[in-house]
């Protein structure tokens, strides 16, 4: 009886042990997939700790995803664990500041391009050529309402950033529609994570549902697509806001 293979999925910015990054990591690996998080700093290995304890085996990788060098350590580092990567979840980025000043929040736009967007393709780069090889991958870009779907006052490097990722899904897509790879983003709307601000969770209350959304929320919709049965979906943003982005009325 021939054991079935286990998948090896990367997930950056895994840090935050309440952030999308990490929920994701452990839906995944309750799944059965073999997990490799990332993030910037050496907390990353608390996370792999916690998915240890839960049973999943998972590796941690420090790594600054904006230099080429970073990114392909990671996808060497998983690649190593069996021969390839099947998923990659890109969830490292930098959160929206918001500020009344168009002047800061233009100073912002490198940093914001770099880590959010950057960082996406630079993975993305680093893992396409042992999917075409293997003829399957599942990639999920974390983008976000902001940019994509609706927009707000304060920065405006995030936004562009966030909407950039959705055109590098779609474009990536098309590109890899023919090896057996699915390249889609997920847009999250107000999320009660870490990082959330006091504002946040207000716009959160006032939407549709009438709360913030959780960071498991988000990632039970990336398992989705991560998944082997979401073959035929590619090149899409699927929005997770309660509603928030197609509500006419405001105010009452």
């Amino acid at each position: 009886m021939t054991v079935p293979r286990q998948r090896v999925a990367i997930i950056t910015g895994a840090g935050s042990g309440h952030g999308i990054g990490f929920a994701t990591a452990l839906l995944l690996g309750a799944a059965g997939m073999r997990v490799v998080v990332t993030s910037t700093t050496d907390r990353i290995f608390d996370r792999v700790s916690q998915l240890r304890a839960a049973g999943i085996d998972a590796q941690g990788v420090v790594a600054d995803l904006r230099d080429r060098s970073g990114a392909d350590a990671v996808a060497a580092r998983a690649a190593s664990i069996d021969g390839r990567v099947d998923v990659l979840v890109n969830n490292a980025g930098m959160t929206s500041v918001s500020e009344r000043d168009p002047a800061g929040a233009m100073s912002r736009w490198q940093a914001s391009l770099e880590r959010n967007l950057s960082t996406t393709f630079l993975m993305t780069s680093a893992v396409l050529d042992g999917m075409r090889s293997a003829r399957y991958g599942r990639v999920v870009n974390v983008s976000s309402v902001s940019g994509p779907v609706a927009a707000y006052p304060g920065d405006v490097a995030y936004h562009a950033a966030k909407a950039g990722m959705v055109g590098l899904t779609r474009a990536v897509a098309i590109e890899t529609a023919s090896s057996g790879i699915t390249v889609n983003a997920v847009a999250p709307g107000w999320i009660d994570t870490a990082s959330a601000s006091d504002h946040e969770r207000r716009m959160g209350a006032a939407s549709p549902v009438g709360r913030s959304g959780t960071a498991e929320e988000v990632a039970y919709v990336i398992a989705m697509l991560a998944g082997e049965g979401a073959s035929y979906i590619s090149g899409q943003l699927v929005i997770v806001d309660g509603a928030n982005s197609v509500s006419e009325e405001r105010g009452r």
